[in-house]
């Protein structure tokens, strides 16, 4: 998992899984975000960022939780990801929006 920018997930429009390079639970969090945005209508997939925490200096702040998904600032699951949490926040999503 790469590092990436920004850390804040309110300064981060899209979708943002926060996790750690060496964490399996991260690496299927990420692939279950994958297939539950392969379902979604192009025009409306989020653009997908990646933040290793280690490396972004948020480890303090998210301690073992990871992974999180956070969609448009929102914090949408965090440890497992559960199937069809990522679809229905996207529903969520654009009521708000």
């Amino acid at each position: 998992m790469p590092p990436a920018v920004p850390p804040d997930p309110a300064a981060a429009p899209g979708l943002v899984v926060y996790g750690r390079r060496a964490c399996g639970v991260c690496r299927r969090a990420e692939a279950q975000v994958r297939r539950e945005l392969r379902r979604t209508a192009p025009w409306r997939r989020p653009r997908v960022t990646l933040v290793d925490v280690d490396a972004a200096g948020l480890a303090d702040r998210y301690g073992v939780r990871v992974p999180v998904v956070v969609l448009d600032g929102v914090e949408v699951s965090e440890l497992e990801l559960a199937p069809g949490v990522v679809r229905a926040a996207l529903r969520r999503s654009r009521r708000r929006g």
